[in-house]
């Protein structure tokens, strides 16, 4: 329990934070799992038309520290070997 009045303030703003980060990881799977299934069925003009959105969420997740820069780069580098 928080004793003081910055504590109970920084709760709630915690409380916040911890959905926004939810809600951005959550977008960061999706986009992942959307990448790789259109890979996996051999989909891959859909998947080159998909890859800058993805590319663009997954920078997004990583500006905002949700997830670490050089993991996104890394996925994102992955995703598109397989695609050409």
């Amino acid at each position: 329990m928080p004793n003081t009045k910055s504590a109970v303030r920084r709760v709630r703003r915690v409380k916040k934070q911890t959905q926004v980060n939810r809600i951005r990881k959550s977008k960061y799977k999706n986009s992942i799992k959307h990448i790789e299934n259109l890979i996996s069925l051999k989909e891959f003009e859909k998947a080159k038309k998909y890859f800058p959105k993805f590319q663009s969420i997954l920078m997004q997740v990583a500006k905002s520290g949700v997830v670490n820069k050089k993991t996104a780069a890394r996925k994102i580098s992955k995703i598109s070997k397989k695609i050409k």
